[in-house]
This record gives structure tokens, C-alpha cells and sequence, in this order.
């Protein structure tokens, strides 16, 4: 299995540099970005299995962010971050499409264990995406090169 990529999204840069730090120590590929618009920038130019978060944020707030993110990468798995005041917020970002919600402060171990279990949906959805393609072509032989050019994109 290829490493995990993730993404965390958090506008208290010392909790985001040393969040990073600690998923990096645990052989993660991760890249810390400190509001919702440049992780948005940072999808158009790079692919992710999971996203970490906040849910509060200025400017473009952890749902806009996340509804922006499922548009524009739907099997990325989301893991919303939230403080106890706004365990509401974690549970409208799951209605969303987020995959779970965990409160702040963080225990990672526990988010280390929601991120194997996200990405190992995110993995289910492609293979089973693949599948329905390899099917479709065998069913319609004229569509093997359409769907050729369609994962090189």
C-alpha cells in the first residue's frame, strides 16, 4: 500500500507545526496549511487521501472548506477538528460527507487510527470504481480507450 498522504487544515500555526511534526515522526506524508482558501489552492496541484480539519477558522470556515474539498475531490476522506462548543459543527461536517469529527485537544492515537480506517475506505471506493471500469469496458469494448484516456488525465 502507498503511504498516506493527508492534509491538515488549522489556523493555530503551533498546534498545526507540531501536529505536523508528530504524524511526520510517524512516517506520514503530510502537508500543514493554515486556512481553508490555500488548502483549496494546494488540491488543485496535489491529490490527498485524508484531510484533518478545524472547523473553526477565519475567513473560510472548516464547512465551507469542506463542502469546497468534496466537490473538488469527493473520495478524499475529511476528519473535522472541534472544540467542545462546537461538537454541532463536527456532526453538520459528517451530514456533509465528512468522514468523522474528533474533538480538540487531539489524541493521536485515536486520530491516527481514524485516518488508517479513512483511508482504508477511500481505497474500498477506488478499487470498487476501478472494477465497475474494467466491467464496463469488457461489457462495451469501444469504451477501453475512453476510459484509458480518462485515468491518465
Amino acid at each position: 500500500m502507498q503511504k498516506l498522504r493527508v492534509l491538515v487544515v488549522d489556523d493555530e500555526i503551533d498546534f498545526l507545526e507540531a501536529f505536523v511534526d508528530r504524524l511526520k515522526m510517524r512516517d506520514i506524508d503530510v502537508i500543514g496549511v493554515e486556512s481553508g482558501e490555500k488548502a483549496i489552492e494546494f488540491l488543485d496541484k496535489q491529490n490527498f487521501d485524508v484531510a484533518i480539519l478545524d472547523v473553526k477558522m477565519p475567513g473560510m470556515d472548516g464547512i465551507e472548506t469542506l463542502r469546497e474539498m468534496k466537490r473538488k475531490m469527493p473520495l478524499m476522506e475529511v476528519i473535522m477538528l472541534t472544540g467542545h462548543a462546537s461538537v454541532e459543527s463536527g456532526i453538520e461536517g459528517m451530514k456533509l460527507g465528512a468522514y468523522d469529527y474528533i474533538i480538540k485537544p487531539a489524541d493521536i492515537d485515536e486520530l491516527m487510527e481514524k485516518m488508517r480506517k479513512a483511508h482504508e475506505k477511500k481505497s474500498i471506493h477506488e478499487e470498487r470504481i476501478h472494477h465497475a471500469r474494467i466491467k464496463e469496458s469488457t461489457a462495451h469494448p469501444r469504451r477501453v480507450l475512453d476510459i484509458m484516456k480518462e485515468d491518465e488525465k
